[in-house]
């Protein structure tokens, strides 16, 4: 008897197993992810698809702290109000120099439309060829607008994923939805790695216009199917200690007096660039430092 009752415990044990293997396998509905208490969420791959995941304090940003891209900023902020009115807008690349500012623009959108219905999904790169999946999904959504966001976007030789990220841009023969949104960022203008030898491919015609080779039209097309690409370049001296001047007072030290200007400028120097990023790191040092100053200094009194 005990034996037969431990075959039916171990069988339901398996049975359990087995639902929980067929669950995962299903691809969730997006209807189940809360878009009303949750303004950002991160695509998760699950079995044969995929979920929602809410992301619960996402890290935001305030646009008005972005210096010294104005223009490109002005021009993002203008096309999202274009999106949300339900009017005319591009999908957007931001692409430029490492910490000038492009993922924080992109979180300083959900910042300022988290409150007009904007939802972020994040999408990674290795995650596109569910773009189609996803985009189809949402367009059952028209209560919200959604910002599909890729940071850091390039793809190697071989890589999967913009194929089916071109066609979501532009040429599949599904119309776009008109609530969700592209957009991407990268350190390359042009997304894909040119090489020597695709660069020999182009060639001047009878007339002496240049055509480019077969392999690099195709990578310069996948860029070219952004609608807004909007450049992120660093910044000269002044604007750096700026911006350093800027997060000091934010975090309570009005003043950038030589000593800290001078260890700023070190700072940079080491890192081998000026960027908003390099500032905040700076400041997060110096700011942290000081702060463990005094924590000493009055456990010694």
């Amino acid at each position: 008897m005990a034996s037969g009752l431990g075959f039916f415990q171990r069988a339901k044990r398996v049975l359990v197993l087995l639902e929980q293997l067929l669950e995962s396998q299903l691809p969730a509905d997006p209807g189940s992810a809360d878009f009303e208490r949750n303004i950002a969420f991160r695509w998760e791959p699950r079995g044969s698809g995929g979920h929602m995941l809410p992301i619960s304090n996402p890290q935001l940003f305030n646009l008005d702290d972005l210096l010294g891209v104005g223009q490109a900023v002005e021009a993002l902020d203008r096309n999202t109000r274009q999106f949300l009115a339900g009017w005319p807008f591009n999908n957007v690349l931001l692409y430029g120099e490492r910490g000038t500012g492009k993922s924080s623009a992109a979180r300083g959108l959900l910042a300022r439309y988290g409150d007009q219905r904007l939802r972020v999904i994040e999408v990674e790169r290795h995650q596109l060829s569910e773009l189609p999946r996803i985009m189809e999904w949402l367009q059952n959504q028209k209560s919200y607008y959604f910002v599909i966001f890729c940071d850091d976007l390039s793809f190697g030789p071989g890589e999967s994923g913009h194929r089916e990220l071109k066609a979501a841009l532009e040429g599949s023969l599904k119309p776009a939805e008109s609530n969700v949104l592209i957009l991407a960022t990268s350190n390359r203008r042009h997304l894909l790695p040119q090489t020597m030898a695709e660069n020999r491919e182009a060639r001047l015609d009878e007339d002496g216009e240049l055509h480019l080779g077969e392999s690099l039209e195709e990578k310069l097309a996948l860029a070219d199917r952004f609608g807004l690409v909007l450049g992120f370049f660093g910044f000269d001296q002044s604007l750096y200690l700026e911006i350093v001047s800027q997060y000091l007072s934010q975090a309570g030290i009005p003043e950038l007096n030589e000593l800290t200007r001078e260890a700023a400028l070190r700072w940079s120097l080491a890192r081998g660039n000026r960027s908003g990023r390099t500032a905040r790191q700076f400041v997060d040092d110096y700011v942290g430092q000081r702060r463990l100053q005094v924590k000493n200094e009055s456990n010694e009194q």
